[in-house]
């Protein structure tokens, strides 16, 4: 396995190298022998850094990132992250599924840079490569000191997730978001539960995730829904298109914002394999939409937000505005009431 002079990229894009090696070589490797981790295997590594920039090529609408973790036990046969397995001579297919890399001192890292004189404060994206909140979050529990740093250096942040880890970390959520822009979103694609167990057989059900959607906003926390990806001929539909949207209305997401499915290389090769298997009659229109590499034609993604954003306007929701983020002002402190020998001056 390959950790020397390993740089970290956070789109899946390329590869970044460089004299600054980001992790040691000194990599414990184990396996727990319980049923929610079986077959996994996790690489602890300290890493020497965790603030990320993303390349200036790359389509995100963000600068700087922090992933806790490299691979990720939800399984998405779609996650754009596989390729960058194949950096640590790891498979992209189930190697990418169940060899899991944890940085273990990243919270005391972050903590470490966001003191730093280099650092201004720009916003982090967090869950960008792979979920912050995957299984392996459970037992690591690396997000809440790293959410902890974050609030103490009023630092804003963002988060995109399809785990409902995140509601162990509410009371943080809000603390934070009394001191700076905290925002959230939720990654639900679609509802039908044959194509979610299939496609995404390590995340929890849709309708959890909607749930977790419910329970932010009553709690305060503004929570978009990042409707990702829709899937050609399999969930894109007008009729699944509108329950989707509709259900994601009815769980009180402030915005709706649609993704069509996108192929890079590591991904495009896993998800063919399993298009093969599931859907055989879809391998010839896939290769012809995607004839022209990543993307589905413009048209194409053209005509899925138009219908999104019609049943969003139907439902009373509408698309995300970048970068928006919720900041919660703090509560006002109950009035004291005066001991008997007080003297209180009005």
């Amino acid at each position: 396995m390959r950790w020397e002079n390993l740089g970290d990229d956070d789109t899946g894009d390329r590869r970044v190298t460089g004299p600054a090696t980001l992790f040691g070589t000194d990599v414990v490797t184990r396996r727990f022998d319980t049923p929610e981790f079986a077959g996994i295997t996790f690489h602890e590594v300290r890493a020497r850094s965790v603030i990320n920039r993303v390349p200036g090529a790359s389509r995100m609408p963000f600068e700087w990132t922090v992933n806790p973790y490299r691979g990720c036990s939800h399984a998405c046969v779609y996650c754009f992250a596989r390729k960058t397995h194949s950096y640590l001579d790891l498979d992209t297919g189930l190697g990418f599924d169940s060899q899991i890399v944890v940085k273990v001192n990243a919270g005391d890292v972050l903590r470490r840079e966001l003191a730093g004189r280099r650092w201004t404060g720009a916003h982090i994206a967090m869950g960008t490569n792979v979920d912050c909140y995957q299984r392996a979050e459970g037992r690591y529990a690396l997000m809440p000191r790293i959410l902890a740093a974050l609030r103490d250096y009023a630092n804003p942040y963002s988060i995109l997730t399809k785990g409902t880890l995140i509601l162990r970390d509410l009371d943080l959520l809000k603390e934070s978001a009394r001191v700076t822009d905290v925002g959230v979103a939720v990654s639900v694609g679609f509802l039908d539960p044959e194509l979610w167990r299939t496609v995404e057989p390590g995340t929890p059900a849709p309708q959890r995730r909607l749930d977790v959607v419910r329970t932010l906003t009553a709690h305060g926390i503004d929570c978009g829904v990042l409707m990702a990806p829709v899937i050609p001929f399999l969930g894109d539909s007008p009729e699944q298109l509108r329950a989707t949207v509709r259900a994601i209305a009815a769980a009180g997401a402030t915005s709706v914002t649609p993704l069509v499915l996108h192929l890079r290389p590591g991904a495009r090769e896993w998800f063919t394999a399993w298009l093969r298997q599931h859907h055989p009659h879809l391998v010839h229109r896939y290769r012809t939409m995607y004839a022209g590499g990543t993307y589905a034609p413009t048209w194409y993604q053209r005509h899925i937000t138009r219908q999104v954003h019609e049943f969003a306007r139907e439902a009373g929701i509408g698309p995300a505005h970048r970068g928006r983020a919720r900041h919660i002002e703090p509560e006002p402190a109950a009035p004291e009431t005066p001991e008997p020998t007080q003297l209180t001056l009005l």
